[in-house]
This record gives C-alpha cells, sequence and structure tokens, in this order.
C-alpha cells in the first residue's frame, strides 16, 4: 500500500512539472505569433509574415522584369516560395537564380490577356466574370446563377473561338456589389464600410467603393444621420469601383489605423498590389474580420448596373455592407471591397478594386506612409489635389490624428502593448499557457508538502524506496 501511494507521489510530480513545460511552450507560441484577433466564430487570419511579404515582392519584381511575352504571372506556393510561370528556358533560369521557382507553360500573360480582351469585347452577359488564373495558365470565366442557358452557350461559343487558353466555369449565386470596414458609414437608403483613410496633403478622405454612392452622396456615422462624417467628392463606378469621401467632421479619426473590431485595431504603412497565393485579411462592418488568399488578378466581373475590370479576385468571403472595406496584409492596403458572391456561412467569391490603381487616380496617399513602404509608389507620392473639380462638400478639414511613428508591430494584436487593446489581447492570448505553468507549480508544491506516508521497517533508512 506504501509503494502504491508512493508510486502516485512521483506520477503527480510528474504531471505538475510536465504541465509547467506545456504551458512554456504554450506562451513561446502565442508570443510569437503576430497574427490579428478575428472575429469570433470567424476564419482565423494570417498576416504576413517577413518571408511572404519577400516572396510576394520576389515575384512581382521577376513578372516586371521578364515582361509579358516570356512570363504568365507569379504567385505564392503552397510552401510559402515565390513562383513564376515562364514561357522559355532562359526566363526559367533567370527565376531560379533569382531564388523563386519556375514553372514553363503553353501561354504567356500577352495571349492570356489577348483573350479577356476578346471576351470583353463580346455581347455584355451580367453574372459572368473572368479572371487569369497564373497556377492553371488559364483564363476562367465564371456564371452564376441569374446567367440562362442561351446566355451561356453564347459565352462558350465565344471562349471556343479563343482556343485553349479558357475555362468555363458555372458558379451559386449571383454576382452582387455589397452595398447594404472596418467602420459602418450610412447615406439615405444604403449602408457601407470606411476603406482606408487617405489625405492629399490638405485634407482628410476616406477610401471606400465607387457604387456605394455618387458624387454629392452624404455620410454620417449612425443610422439616423445624427453625426455627420462627410460628402463623397469622387466616384469612379462602373469601369473602376472607388470612391473618395471628404471628411467634414475634424473630430473624427482620420489616420492610418484600421479599427477590425474586437477592439483590434491596424495600422497601415504603405500601399502595394498583391500576388495570387497571397495570404490576406479583409475587415467589414457585417461580418467582421475574415482572412484568405488571392485567387487571380486582373478580374473582370459583370454587376447588373456594369462592368467593372481590374480587381483582385480572392476566396475571401463578404455580405451586404462590407463594400469599401479594407483588404490588406500585414501593414500593407492592397484594395477594397467591390463584391462577389455567397457569404460566410457557405464561403463564395470577393472582388477587390486594387487601392494603388485608386490612389493613382485620386491623388493621395496612405497618411504617414513611408515611400519606401508598400512596395509601390503611389503609397509615397507626392500629395496633389484629386482631379474632379467637385469642391461642393465645403472648405477642405485638416487631417485629424498624426497617426504617430510606425510600429514594428501590428497595434492591437498579440504582441503589442502599447495600447490597452493590445495588454488584453497579449493577456489573452497568454492566458492558457500561464494557466497551465500555475496549475503545474501548485501540483508541484503540493508534492511537495504533502509526502505519503510510510510503514517504517528496522533496518531500513525512511527515505529510502
Amino acid at each position: 500500500m506504501g509503494h502504491t501511494r508512493r508510486r502516485a507521489h512521483r506520477v503527480a510530480r510528474l504531471v505538475a512539472i510536465g504541465a509547467v513545460v506545456c504551458g512554456g511552450l504554450m506562451i513561446s507560441q502565442a508570443a510569437a505569433d503576430g497574427s490579428p484577433a478575428h472575429k469570433s466564430g470567424g476564419d482565423p487570419t494570417r498576416a504576413l509574415g517577413a518571408r511572404d511579404t519577400r516572396d510576394a515582392e520576389l515575384a512581382r519584381s521577376l513578372v516586371d522584369k521578364l515582361g509579358t511575352s516570356r512570363t504568365a504571372g507569379g504567385w505564392i506556393g503552397t510552401d510559402g516560395r515565390a513562383v513564376v510561370a515562364v514561357t522559355d528556358e532562359a526566363a526559367a533560369e533567370e527565376v531560379t537564380r533569382a531564388g523563386a521557382r519556375a514553372k514553363q507553360v503553353r501561354y504567356s500573360m500577352r495571349q492570356l490577356r489577348s483573350a479577356t480582351e476578346t471576351l470583353r469585347a463580346a455581347p455584355r452577359v451580367a453574372g459572368t466574370a473572368w479572371a487569369v488564373d497564373a497556377t492553371t495558365n488559364k483564363v476562367v470565366v465564371l456564371g452564376d446563377s441569374t446567367v440562362s442557358t442561351d446566355q451561356w452557350s453564347r459565352m462558350k461559343g465565344v471562349a471556343a473561338e479563343i482556343g485553349g487558353e479558357v475555362r468555363m466555369e458555372r458558379t451559386t449565386g449571383s454576382f452582387t456589389t455589397r452595398t447594404a470596414g472596418a467602420e459602418p458609414i450610412f447615406t439615405q437608403g444604403g449602408r457601407c464600410s470606411a476603406g482606408f483613410n487617405v489625405t492629399n496633403g490638405q485634407a482628410g478622405f476616406i477610401l471606400t467603393a465607387g457604387h456605394c454612392g455618387p458624387n454629392g452622396t452624404p455620410w454620417f456615422a449612425d443610422n439616423q444621420g445624427n453625426t455627420t462624417v462627410g460628402t463623397t467628392v469622387r466616384s469612379d463606378f462602373p469601369g473602376s469601383d472607388f470612391s473618395l469621401v471628404q471628411y467634414q467632421n475634424a473630430d473624427l479619426d482620420q489616420s492610418s489605423v484600421l479599427n477590425v473590431g474586437n477592439g483590434q485595431i491596424v495600422r497601415i504603412t504603405g500601399a502595394a498590389d498583391p500576388v495570387v497565393g497571397q495570404q490576406v485579411s479583409r475587415s467589414g462592418s457585417t461580418s467582421g474580420l475574415r482572412s484568405g488568399e488571392v485567387t487571380a488578378l486582373n478580374a473582370t466581373v459583370n454587376y447588373p448596373e456594369g462592368t467593372v475590370s481590374g480587381l483582385i479576385q480572392t476566396n475571401v468571403c463578404a455580405e451586404p455592407g462590407d463594400s469599401g472595406g479594407p483588404l490588406f496584409a500585414q501593414n500593407v492596403a492592397l484594395g477594397v471591397t467591390s463584391g462577389g458572391t455567397g457569404d460566410c456561412t457557405s464561403g463564395g467569391v470577393t472582388f477587390f478594386q486594387p487601392v494603388t490603381k485608386a490612389l493613382t487616380a485620386l491623388g493621395v496617399s496612405i497618411p504617414n506612409a513611408p515611400a519606401s513602404d508598400g512596395g509601390d509608389a503611389a503609397a509615397g507620392a507626392a500629395p496633389t489635389t484629386p482631379a474632379n473639380g467637385a469642391n461642393g462638400a465645403g472648405a477642405p478639414v485638416a487631417p485629424g490624428g498624426a497617426g504617430g511613428q510606425v510600429s514594428p508591430i501590428i497595434p492591437g494584436t498579440q504582441g503589442d502593448t502599447s495600447s490597452l487593446a493590445g495588454i488584453v489581447s497579449y493577456a489573452e492570448s497568454l492566458g492558457p499557457g500561464l494557466a497551465l505553468i500555475g496549475a503545474g507549480l501548485l501540483g508541484f508544491l503540493a508534492t511537495l508538502v504533502i509526502r505519503p506516508g510510510r510503514r517504517r521497517y528496522s533496518g531500513y533508512s525512511t527515505r529510502w524506496g
């Protein structure tokens, strides 16, 4: 009986030590995880790490250097490495020397873009979309549930005339704009999400989706219209899908910080174009923070309201009210939500207006974004006045919060202790590990205080055994 108690005592001590070790490992893992928190019940997000960012930039630079006749796009492979599609052996060798992986394909980007131009010139069919899928070296044409059998047959005929570059696919649901972010903004009969704060050096603006409202649309912070946000001074839709809302309320935060929900914030330091396979996050006022990856670039979508081209295609879900909300990777702005199909229960396809194109067209930049950040000149371009001539919103309002110095840690995420939200998030991430360590230490102390009873035998030390 005494031996049994002593064995149980040793087992309890080993369990306590194991709990301390496991708790330490959990804390180490949590401390190393820098991804933003996500909406409860939503898809977990994974912000790009340094390796991902480097490979995305490498793929972009190689495609730009080799040109559209020798490459067919680049992407991030499942192993996180940059992959570039090439059309000849010399290009493949150059890609390999640069540290990326080459994949030799049949069609060049010039041929694939020619196929998309032919599709665009054909009679427009609402409910269809197409984009270059670099990973399969095809132009993928999607038809939603609103496309009739006859319309789909005509589209197939156009694809057959183009050749093997085109693949046809049907999808469920319907392609719609997502009007119904970060923060919600309201107008009469509609709601969108604020995308990114931008500036022309004199006034502060919100970059959001163009389909949210035409020039002169008033926006409010509440559904009752009690708190004014600003007025749309430039809108581009269809064709593109971006707009500029000039702030009229100087009390509102006009810094480069995104509020992505649950007390989490992300500081945007620049803008860039994504690559296929890149892990991205999106925030919207309806469905919160969601994540996924880029599946295609230069997508064209035939919404009922008109055709929009040059979009980013992703498998991130979105719902009505998420329109205009930000798409980003780590601290880099990538796009604003345009539309798509599906929802955040069943999943779907979502398209985004690239931020770089919008910044260039509007002559604005991310507040306090260093010119070297983001991988695109638009992010650090010299501020100019928006070229629309519409200043009916009143006198320019000086930008609000300056945004402070850029931190290498995303504020509000694990590892940030510069704000209350960051401290709370950091503590929550360490909580399970700390609890396990605490339980293990208490158990270990208990084994020291409570010693198993022993029967004493003559001639033997009571410490033996």
